[in-house]
């Protein structure tokens, strides 16, 4: 490889993703929620996606983007949400949602995701979405 240098990179795997996404769903079940999980890698490409069963279709969207914004920029939903408050020109950075229930899922230090979760307020769409990331804590 002659004089270039390589960096090992973690990466999210299907299994984590799919286990991470049930345990979202069983949080969302145990307080009687209907949601969407997305499960996305560290470029926001979905890996694994969960619509309960009544959930708004529009979810789908939102929950899906939540992740990416997520993964992209390496921070919560809630606090672009936040920092839309003070400074709407936010709502102009492409792949921007400020809306809570994304969050950006960190192993050793390396961003290897984000879940994404939609279907109720932004408060308790970011604490399902958690539940999902605690597995990696």
């Amino acid at each position: 490889m002659g004089n270039l240098t390589l960096i090992d990179k973690k990466q999210l795997t299907l299994d984590a993703a799919r286990k991470m996404a049930e345990a979202c769903e069983a949080a969302a079940k145990a307080q009687n929620l209907k949601m969407v999980i997305a499960v996305v890698d560290d470029g926001g490409y979905l890996l694994h996606f969960i619509r309960m069963d009544g959930v708004a279709p529009a979810a789908a969207e939102v929950g899906i983007a939540k992740a990416r914004s997520a993964a992209l920029f390496g921070r919560s939903t809630k606090s672009w949400e936040e920092a839309a408050k003070d400074r709407t020109v936010i709502l102009k950075i492409p792949n921007v949602m400020p809306l809570g229930g994304g969050v950006p899922l960190m192993a050793e230090g390396q961003r290897v995701g984000a879940i994404g979760v939609s279907g109720s307020t932004s408060v308790k769409d970011d604490e399902i979405a958690q539940a999902g990331a605690a597995l990696l804590a």
